[in-house]
């Protein structure tokens, strides 16, 4: 069943926020929030239930997705870090 579902801004901020931090879906973030309220369906991880992990295709990642800062920046004048590929002082 599809539906459009209306959050207040604090719950969506709480919803984004999870969803970052685990590397899941929102929208599977809501289905098992759902599934738990309802007891429909017995909790599972998505590692129990993603086919590509369970099949070991694909290994789980070892932490949660996180935005990465920058520590280091390009030497000056360069403009892509596929121009360090090339250059001859490597050696």
């Amino acid at each position: 069943m599809a539906m459009n579902l209306r959050l207040p801004q604090e719950a969506e901020n709480a919803l984004r926020a999870e969803a970052q931090r685990s590397g899941r879906s929102q929208q599977e973030i809501v289905r098992a929030a759902l599934d738990r309220y309802l007891s429909a369906v017995p909790p599972q991880s998505s590692a129990e239930s993603d086919p590509l992990l369970l099949s070991g295709k694909v290994l789980p990642p070892r932490i949660p997705y996180y935005k990465v800062t920058p520590t280091m920046s390009l030497p000056e004048g360069m403009s892509s870090s596929l121009e360090l590929l090339d250059r001859e002082d490597r050696f």
